[in-house]
């Protein structure tokens, strides 16, 4: 049976029934999903709105790793900078809020090795902190984790003189890595 419309107008309502269709799903997608508390990480500041500015105190170091607590809480300092709008003081009575933390433990275990000379290749690190975040008006915790696992690769060098050459780039580099964790978990409230 011939159609009562032009072929033309039927392409045309097609059209414009599919842009409906989408219309429609994108909306009850959008709908659906705006109250599941999903946001764009590191656009959300889940501290105090009247807060201007934060204390961090040098971390303590529960380990035998010598200077791992300055390279950590040098990091954090530089991250907050970078990535928040909050002033970092030294003095913690003036302070808005303090981020205490707490080096537990460092461990480092090898993960890969050359087949050819059975030398440890990459190792796995993880360094476990304790870290909380004290409001200075009430007293409260804002942030509170006592066990933060923070964990990653990194590769090794098989050179004696390189491998003390990259040691101190390479505890930098974890120190950055620990610190973008770190500061995201206490903005965004993980």
């Amino acid at each position: 049976m011939p159609s009562l419309l032009p072929e033309a107008a039927l392409k045309r309502f097609a059209s414009i029934r599919f842009v409906r269709v989408v219309l429609y799903v994108a909306a009850v997608a959008a709908i659906a999903s705006g109250g599941c508390g999903y946001h764009v990480a590191g656009r959300a500041s889940r501290l105090p709105s009247d807060w201007s500015s934060i204390a961090i105190p040098a971390f303590k170091n529960d380990t035998t790793r010598y200077r791992i607590e300055q390279r950590l809480t040098e990091a954090v300092i530089h991250e907050f900078i970078t990535r928040t709008k909050y002033h970092i003081v030294q003095n913690t009575e003036a302070a808005d809020g303090v981020l205490h933390g707490e080096v537990l433990s460092v461990e480092t275990n090898p993960v890969i090795f050359n087949s050819t000379t059975g030398e440890v290749e990459t190792m796995i690190v993880t360094i476990h902190t304790r870290v909380l975040l004290v409001d200075n008006h009430t007293s409260q915790p804002v942030y509170k984790n006592d066990d933060m696992v923070f964990r990653d690769e990194y590769q090794i060098s098989s050179d004696v003189q390189s491998f003390f050459d990259e040691q101190s780039p390479a505890l930098g580099r974890m120190a950055r890595d620990f610190a973008s964790k770190l500061v995201s978990n206490v903005v965004e409230n993980f």
